[in-house]
């Protein structure tokens, strides 16, 4: 028999170890791990954590093999690792209905459990008594699954399991906007069991879906069957939120040390470096102690002073466990093996000097990891007191099963028996490695001929759909349904991926679904869903945002192609060119940059090779014959699409395989039919009805309708009531305005035998109806009395319901840009964005709250943590009351802030919430001043402005910059008559290259003018008081006076003393007009103070911030300059709020912690140059 080697010897030093003190606590029939000898039950966590010495010691032996009982001992290791991994899939696919629930509903009561009983994988304890709704378990389980596939072992057997792993990669992949209770099972610090999104979940979700991807479950001899795919989009959204949240760990946690699994091993989640070493360093500066680490600040668990009978904390109870938190040694070994990964010997040394202090060894010399380091009862107040000064004894657990087989682990890497290559097969430790620069493939195709053929009479070349044949185009919309066919199974009930919107990164890539090749539209183009995608210039504004996403989250072999489609609606108003904004984007999409992106713009065929490929191989016929037979499914978009003109008869039905007729009946399930009548253009109709349901009318004519019994009910309503309404949404003055009766004129409903409301009298009205808000007005009084599935039989023909005609009508809408319309028509659907929950958990994670809802009533609702979609769009429509259009809005501006929090955070500096409700309001206000208007027609005006309009006005508000509106009535011979409001930048935009440089180097010339004159008056200053000539006392007093005055406002100090020289009387009159401004000014700021306690503001900081005259512009004449004199004005509440004081929103909660914050100072806002009859003024 030939001896051991002396690794041999460690090794089976280290199996010795492994067997007394972890697989000693494997339940023999299930292979669950129990926490101790006094816990029986088995954590997700814990368990995989624990198992993963045993993983690694197998690997070694594997490695290191002297003997073949050397690769027994590997094989047997191995397995137990298996019989685990696979002890908890069952655990897990007992609850396979709380996968599915939770996969609609987020709650924490349809979750996964954190634990179960090691003898029968049940589980343990009840929904609600328990904070199990932990993803990062769920994500780590993941992680290692396919680590653990990757470096060999099989743990799925069946495509049963398959479809259920596939469904867990459903369950975590919205973890950025889901708020769990973390790491620590306690959710919020408070430890009041509520919920909080976190850092750690976030990030191990986000490595468990790269990890997974693509990765084939049955490993070398699986198939197409058995391989996992996610979305790329998922999995940027959750870096996004963790970037943004990171070196935080929560709302309630500055810092946490379980993000040290996040940081690096075994997620290494994090691709910027500079955040790895600041969230390190953090941990290591607030948290570590002689011990090991603290979880977080004030972090109660085994303190002496926590009650260890209850479940939470009482709401003040945090202070008592300040500087006395425990401190675990577990955290030490992510160190250790943090420095094995990035050689960093000093580090490796350091730490693993630190553990061997701290461990505890037996009579046999086995050591062991104790769970936690505590205070002794008798020394607390002496630790409070002085930190980190009391020797502590060891708490908890013995051998603390997690941080013992980490140890393990760290000892088989620094001892060389594992490489770290072998512990992470999937190569994630990479993350941080450089990456090139991405150059985005567009690719712009026209909808139809025509377009096509008035794209070249432009000098653009480019395909139109038919001209890609055989490669397929489609609507984003349709791979959305097609990934909703994705993990199905009949046999667990498992209804495969919930209908999602796919990002741009999904549709960047083409996909060979049946051996074709397909390309798919983004989603920002598709005008079925959201309105924004109606208005052009958003188009064109969302295109420049997603090429720049592109460039900086790609990720994938291959270059991303984005396919441009050039619709219908892209067309000016009369069909025969193509709008002006899509022409100059395309034009500067040529020049190969737009908006900071690389891109090269060519022909889809030339980026065929260069382009990344997904296999959609679950959609192969093989798979499931029956996947597009199930009718009763449900779980495709409830607005599946429209018909991409030439393309609906892409092939004959005959020739068409289920895929292609399930592609078309998506296409054609929702194409719009034409019911209502056409629109004539200048009539003005007697049929019209009202639109305000807040109104005493609408109300009486609903309980007549309904046989209530209600007195004085008047089946008459006012005419151009629609417009009237509209007009009586006042954001400005006061909630619940009067509407002045004289003005109405009664016009009477058709009523019935029985004196109630005839509908079908109404819907023979509704034939002969010429314009848009008359339509809307008969077809909103349908939707209150009869409802939206209510079939009108118009023109005798069935399946017409109040739903589709309002889907026409919203179409028009779109067409004819009536957005007050768009948005109103939007709130009786209730249609919602599609990244509304997205865009609230971006503010969210900004540590912002949100508010919704119009101060004071309805009553504005908090939201503090991410809320499932369809519970986010309820509560906005509930806290909208009846004015369902400011609920659009609201979503709307939801989006639009997280534009803004994600390209502009210093936008957002030392706010604490953010309100919707007021800043619409203080839009309206906005308009009404530049406008010059009542509040009614301003918010008129707000809800009739484009999305692109909208959103510039939000940033004008929110910068501080000065902007312009212009408003232009349409034409004569328009559908419509509401007048179009634009908002556009005060400055120099628009002004050519040259102009600009003119600009500047007048400004340049006017400076060192202002320098000389400067120089002059201290000149001037200088020989008056040298000079004898007497001066009376009151004159002396005056000037005194008046020096005082100009620094009581914050002038400019100027001269004291005036020279009686002729030279000198241009520098008098120069400081006669800035003193007169600059009194003028703060004279104005004054007044206008009080106007700013409708909005909800307080001010922070009353001294003045007047701002400088400014300079001539360089398109006055002589004359003018010769006139010039200025005249500053602040007109608008941005203004106010930049140049006179500073103010912050007031919060319901306050600040009582941090007090109020300051607003940081802005620059002034720059004044336009307005030469008049008499003169010329700065204004």
């Amino acid at each position: 028999m030939r001896s051991r080697s002396n690794s041999g010897v460690r090794l089976d030093g280290y199996a010795r170890l492994v067997q007394q003190t972890i697989l000693n606590h494997q339940n023999p029939v299930t292979g669950l791990l129990s926490a101790s000898t006094e816990q029986k039950d088995a954590w997700v966590r814990d368990n995989i954590y624990s198992i993963l010495a045993v993983w690694g010691l197998g690997m070694a032996y594997r490695k290191n093999a002297d003997r073949d009982e050397d690769k027994a001992k590997a094989y047997e290791l191995e397995q137990n690792v298996v019989k685990l991994m696979r002890g908890l899939l069952q655990c897990m696919m007992r609850q396979v209905d709380k996968v599915e629930k939770f996969k609609q509903t987020q709650s924490t009561k349809d979750c996964l459990h954190a634990k179960y009983n090691t003898a029968t994988c049940g589980t343990v304890v009840a929904d609600d008594k328990w904070g199990h709704l932990q993803v990062d378990a769920t994500s780590l389980y993941l992680l290692f699954l396919a680590q653990m596939t990757a470096s060999g072992l099989r743990i799925i057997f069946t495509l049963d399991e398959v479809a259920f792993i596939q469904n867990l990669v459903f369950y975590i992949e919205a973890a950025y906007k889901v708020a769990d209770y973390g790491m620590w099972e306690r959710g919020d610090k408070t430890n009041q069991g509520i919920p909080e999104l976190n850092a750690s979940s976030v990030g191990m979700a986000k490595a468990a879906l790269e990890a997974i991807d693509e990765l084939d479950l049955f490993g070398a001899g699986g198939g197409h069957k058995s391989v996992i795919h996610v979305l790329p989009d998922e999995v940027e959204h959750c870096q996004s939120i963790l970037y943004s949240m990171l070196p935080r760990a929560s709302t309630s946690k500055e810092i946490d040390a379980g993000l040290l699994s996040i940081i690096s091993y075994p997620a290494f989640a994090i691709e910027d470096m500079n955040i790895v070493n600041a969230t390190k360093n953090e941990i290591i500066t607030k948290l570590q102690g002689r011990y090991g680490c603290c979880r977080f600040l004030r972090d109660g668990y085994k303190t002496p002073r926590e009650d260890p009978n209850r479940l939470h904390y009482d709401p003040a109870e945090l202070k008592l466990f300040e500087n006395i938190e425990c401190e675990w040694p577990v955290f030490w070994t992510y160190f250790l093996i943090d420095g094995v990964f990035n050689d960093d010997r000093i580090q490796v040394q350091e730490y693993r000097e630190a553990l061997e202090g701290i461990l505890i060894r037996k009579k046999n010399g086995i050591l062991l990891m104790p769970e936690l380091y505590a205070v002794p009862p008798d020394k607390v107040s002496e630790e409070y007191e002085s930190p980190h000064t009391v020797d502590r004894v060891p708490a908890g657990k013995l051998p603390h099963l997690w941080g013992q087989s980490l140890y393990i682990l760290s000892a088989l890497l620094v001892e060389g028996f594992l490489a770290t290559g072998e512990i992470d097969p999937l190569n994630r430790r990479f993350s941080t490695a450089f990456k090139p620069d991405v150059v985005v493939q567009v690719t712009v195709l026209a909808e139809t001929n025509e377009i096509k053929k008035l794209l070249r009479h432009n000098g653009i070349n480019v395909q139109s759909i038919v001209d890609l044949s055989p490669t397929r185009v489609q609507p984003s919309r349709i791979l959305s349904n097609l990934y909703a066919k994705l993990g199905r199974n009949k046999n667990m009930k498992l209804s495969g991926r919930p209908y999602r919107h796919i990002g741009v990164l999904g549709t960047s890539k083409l996909y060979i679904i049946r051996n074709q090749i397909f390309t798919f539209t983004p989603q920002f183009t598709d005008q079925h869903h959201f309105y924004l995608a109606l208005d052009n210039r958003m188009i064109v504004e969302m295109l420049r945002t997603e090429l720049a996403y592109l460039t900086s989250c790609w990720r994938m072999t291959g270059r991303p192609t984005l396919t441009f489609p050039i619709t219908s609606t892209m067309l000016v108003d009369d069909g025969t060119d193509i709008d002006s904004a899509i022409l100059a984007t395309i034009r500067k999409l040529g020049d190969g940059y737009f908006g900071g992106a690389r891109v090269k713009l060519g022909k889809l065929s030339d980026f065929l090779t260069t382009s990344f490929y997904t296999n959609l191989s679950f959609l192969d016929p093989d798979c499931d014959s029956k996947l597009f037979d199930d009718e009763s499914e449900g779980y495709s978009s409830p607005e599946s699409g429209y018909e991409l003109e030439d393309y609906a008869d892409f092939c004959d039905k005959e020739s068409q395989d289920e895929l292609d007729q399930y592609i078309n009946s998506m296409l054609q399930s929702t194409a719009l039919k034409s019911y209502l009548p056409p629109l004539r253009k200048g009539t003005s109709s007697s049929y019209v009805f009202s639109a305000a349901h807040s109104t005493r009318e609408i109300l009486l004519i609903m309980a007549k309708a309904k046989g209530l019994d209600v007195p004085n009910v008047s089946m008459s309503l006012p005419t151009k009531v629609l417009n009237t309404h509209r007009k009586s949404l006042n954001l400005v003055d006061s909630p619940h305005p009067q509407v002045d009766q004289e003005s109405k004129t009664a016009l009477h409903l058709p009523k019935d035998a029985h004196g109630d409301l005839d509908c079908e009298k109404l819907i023979g009205q509704l034939t002969e109806c010429p314009t848009l808000h008359d339509q809307a007005d008969i077809l909103y009084i349908l939707y209150l009395i009869k409802g939206l599935d209510w079939e009108t039989q118009l023109y005798g023909q069935s399946g017409v319901t109040v739903h589709c005609l309002l889907n026409e009508l919203y179409s028009k809408a779109g067409v004819n840009q009536e957005w007050g319309l768009i948005r109103y028509i939007s709130g009786i659907l209730k249609k919602k964005v599609e990244v509304l929950a997205e865009a609230c958990t971006d503010l969210l994670s900004h540590q912002k709250q949100l508010t919704v809802g119009l101060p004071p009533e309805p009553r504005e609702k908090t939201i503090t943590a991410p809320l499932p979609p369809e519970r986010l769009t309820k509560l906005i429509y509930e806290a909208s009351g009846q004015d369902i259009s400011i609920a659009v809005l609201t979503q709307e501006i939801i989006v639009y802030l997280a534009m803004y929090v994600r390209s502009q955070p210093s936008l957002f500096a030392e706010m604490l919430r953010l309100r919707i409700g007021l800043i619409i309001q203080v839009m309206a206000t906005e308009l009404a001043r530049s406008l010059n208007c009542s509040g009614e027609e301003a918010s008129e005006s707000l809800m009739n402005l484009s999305p692109f309009d909208m959103k510039n006005l939000l940033h004008h508000i929110l910068s501080g910059k000065e902007f312009g509106v212009e408003r232009s009535m349409r034409p004569l011979d328009s559908y419509t008559s509401s007048p179009a409001i634009s908002i556009h930048e005060v400055g120099h935009t628009g002004a050519t290259k040259t102009e600009r440089s003119g600009i500047t180097r007048l400004k340049s010339e006017m400076k060192q003018r202002h320098k000389r004159l400067s120089s002059n008056e201290q000149m001037a200053d200088r020989s008056s008081s040298h000079s004898k000539s007497t001066a009376s006392h009151s004159s002396a007093s005056k000037k005194a006076k008046s020096s005082d005055h100009s620094k009581a406002i914050g002038a400019q100090p100027g001269p004291s003393t005036r020279s009686k020289a002729s030279s000198s009387t241009a520098v008098d009159k120069d400081a006669e007009r800035r003193q007169k401004a600059l009194e003028k000014q703060f004279a104005k700021a004054k007044k206008q103070a009080e106007a700013f306690s409708d909005l909800g503001l307080v001010i922070v900081h009353p001294e003045p911030n007047i701002p400088p005259i400014q300079d001539i512009p360089p398109s006055a004449s002589n004359e003018d300059r010769l006139n010039w004199s200025p005249d500053i004005t602040t007109d608008s509440p941005t203004e106010f709020i930049e140049s006179a004081v500073e103010v912050i929103p007031i919060s319901e909660q306050g600040s009582s912690d941090q007090g109020i914050i300051p607003v940081p100072r802005r620059s002034a806002p720059s004044a336009t140059f307005t030469p008049t009859a008499a003169g010329s003024t700065l204004r």
